[in-house]
This record gives C-alpha cells, sequence and structure tokens, in this order.
C-alpha cells in the first residue's frame, strides 16, 4: 500500500470543464468528487440521499424555493435528502461533493446537464 496525500489543487488541475463531478475518492459506498462550477444549475432533488458541498475555492449559493444559503472557501451545507435545489456562482467555484456512489448529478431532473457518473481523476 502506498500511502501518498491527495492533493485537492492539483487533481482541480487536470480537468476545465464544469458542472461535471470527478471522482477522486471513495469512502465505504460514498464517492467523494471534485466539481467546478460557474452560473446556475438546474432545479433538482435527490430524492435517496443528503448531498454535501463544501467550497476549496470561490464562493456559491445553494438557492432553495424558500431561501439560499451562501458558501465561501472553508465553509460547507449539507443539503437534505428530497429537498430541491439550485446550485449557482457568479464566478468558477471549486467544491468538493460527499455523496453515495451513483448518484446523478442532477437527480430527477435528468437533461442536457447530467453528468457522466463514475468518472474518476
Amino acid at each position: 500500500m502506498t500511502y501518498t496525500p491527495l492533493n485537492l489543487q492539483e487533481k482541480f488541475g487536470l480537468f476545465s470543464d464544469q458542472w461535471s463531478p470527478r471522482i477522486v475518492a471513495r469512502l465505504n459506498d460514498y464517492h467523494i468528487k471534485l466539481v467546478k462550477l460557474e452560473g446556475e444549475f438546474i432545479w433538482h432533488s435527490h430524492a435517496e440521499t443528503d448531498e454535501l458541498f463544501m467550497v476549496i475555492d470561490g464562493n456559491m449559493d445553494i438557492q432553495f424555493r424558500d431561501g439560499t444559503v451562501s458558501l465561501k472557501a472553508g465553509e460547507m451545507f449539507v443539503v437534505p435528502k428530497g429537498v430541491e435545489h439550485r446550485p449557482s456562482s457568479a464566478q468558477e467555484c471549486k467544491i468538493l461533493l460527499v455523496e453515495p456512489a451513483g448518484t446523478i448529478n442532477t437527480g430527477n431532473s435528468a437533461g442536457e446537464r447530467t453528468a457522466q457518473d463514475g468518472v474518476w481523476i
């Protein structure tokens, strides 16, 4: 076994596309994903799972039908399962996601923003 830390900034440097999560680690039945985002995503929910957002660099909002939570680097928020939300960021933001393996980024709202699942970096 090799004991090597995972460098998030190096991993972020390996891709440029936005709204397409990349898996960097597995923790039991969960994937740890990195994603770059800018602009507004789509309204969606995940009926079967909570979703953890942790901002690594930049600022983002998670909009809800009844309010918004704003996050900056070093802050995190867990969206409860079944809650409709829409992530957004005025400028590119780098985030870490924690969610069960196989979770589709658009949840119940498949469409053109649905990213391929299972992409490791």
